[in-house]
């Protein structure tokens, strides 16, 4: 992806229509919970409703991967789950949950819930 110009969804998603069709999805379960902010930058995607709660971005742009888009939720607890690649506490109270998403059929109603939980926590 060519430097320049400001970061817009279409232009993060460039080249991996997968990867811009499960952001599509994630985008409506999101913003089914109320009012947020979308913000895109040269790494990720967020959805933020007073600080950052969900982020989307892709690990193909970082290491060798098959994986369209990893979402990121913000919870505030450790959500035990072998759905999640891996768990990370960067912050008391934070934990980063990170979900490999393959196809949009993995955003269920368990998905809704944690992100439910990261959008409430968020406000």
């Amino acid at each position: 992806m060519e430097d320049g110009g400001p970061w817009t969804v279409d232009r993060f998603f460039e080249g991996s229509p997968t990867a811009y069709g499960l952001y599509r999805a994630a985008e409506r379960m999101a913003t089914g919970l109320g009012p947020l902010e979308v913000r895109v930058s040269k790494s990720q995607v967020s959805f933020r409703r007073g600080r950052g709660f969900a982020f989307l971005w892709r690990p193909g742009s970082y290491v060798k991967s098959t994986v369209p888009v990893v979402l990121s939720l913000a919870l505030p607890y450790e959500a035990a789950s072998p759905r999640f690649k891996q768990i990370a506490h960067p912050s008391p109270g934070i934990w980063m949950h990170h979900l490999e998403l393959q196809d949009s059929g993995e955003l269920d109603a368990e998905v809704e819930q944690w992100l439910r939980e990261a959008y409430e926590a968020a406000g």
